[in-house]
């Protein structure tokens, strides 16, 4: 299964931290029995104001780099085998929330207890299984529309859907960052879980709020109808949440589901040339002028001599 996989976080220009951790696994991970072609993709948004956000967020996605150890369901009932993988993530959330809180117990003795969100995404030839606590956010994308997404675990989220707030309010309330549910914080966690059926040449992109809370959905759309590569598309997404104020850390994770391999090497050509072009184009002219004067050189010592 071919993947085009590229990851980037980044402090924005508010923070003195960068609180954000991501984990990329795919094929060769030492030890891995959970899928045999895929990746598991996970971000994680330490919490601010908190004791150790960034302890936090690297706690979890190292908690969960574990599940790929677990072997995969043993059913080849399809319908059960979804169930179970679901579960199985949903279990590895929940162990890294008892990591954490237990952390919090041992050593956090004053101030608010280190929390952190967790969104972790298995993807697999045709089906993408995510778990997911907190804020932070996935996108499944197809030919350049947005087709789902995970809902925030936010307080102006909550009263968007109790009808106390609108769309619009919410997107510039500044209470915004304010999630209702975490990892860490509490001994107990619910985990929000969803199945996506996806297919040749769809796109997902993972990131936290830094992103979200800076960037709108119509703009991350703009960016993947773009023939671009996945690490071009990083790239730009952070560089847009950091024109627009990047008050947040910003992480991306932008994954290309199994591309076409004419597809694929036509992307990432382009992407070479857009990116070396200059360079490329200079050292054609250097060498034509080279060869032009060897050839002049050549002539003319032939009717010289």
């Amino acid at each position: 299964m071919r993947m085009d996989i590229a990851a980037q976080t980044d402090i924005g220009k508010r923070k003195k931290n960068n609180e954000d951790y991501y984990g990329v696994f795919r094929e060769g991970t030492p030890g891995l029995q959970l899928f045999s072609e895929g990746a598991l993709l996970c971000v994680a948004d330490g919490l601010g104001g908190h004791v150790g956000g960034q302890i936090a967020s690297k706690l979890a996605v190292s908690v969960l780099k574990d599940a790929t150890k677990d072997a995969a369901p043993d059913t080849e009932e399809p319908d059960e085998y979804d169930k179970e993988m679901l579960e199985l993530l949903k279990g590895w959330l929940v162990k890294a929330n008892n990591s954490v809180h237990k952390t919090n117990r041992d050593l956090v003795k004053k101030g608010r207890p280190m929390g952190t969100t967790l969104l972790a995404v298995l993807v697999t030839p045709k089906k993408a299984y995510i778990a997911n606590v907190g804020d932070s956010r996935c996108y499944h994308i197809r030919d350049g529309a947005i087709l789902e997404r995970t809902e925030d675990h936010s307080w102006v989220d909550e009263q968007v859907k109790l009808g106390l707030m609108s769309k619009a309010e919410a997107e510039s309330d500044s209470r915004k960052n304010i999630v209702t549910r975490c990892i860490g914080t509490h001994p107990e966690v619910t985990v929000d879980t969803y199945m996506w059926h996806i297919v040749q040449g769809d796109r997902l992109l993972l990131c936290t709020d830094g992103l979200v809370n800076m960037v709108k959905d119509t703009e991350i759309r703009d960016e993947f109808r773009r023939r671009a590569t996945s690490a071009e598309v990083a790239h730009r997404l952070v560089e847009l949440a950091n024109d627009h104020g990047g008050r947040d850390n910003i992480t991306v994770i932008a994954a290309h589901v199994s591309p076409g391999p004419i597809h694929f090497v036509t992307l990432h050509t382009a992407a070479f040339f857009r990116k070396h072009g200059k360079k490329v184009l200079w050292t054609l002219v250097t060498l034509l002028f080279g060869a032009g004067c060897f050839a002049a050189g050549y002539y003319l010592r032939g009717v010289l001599g």
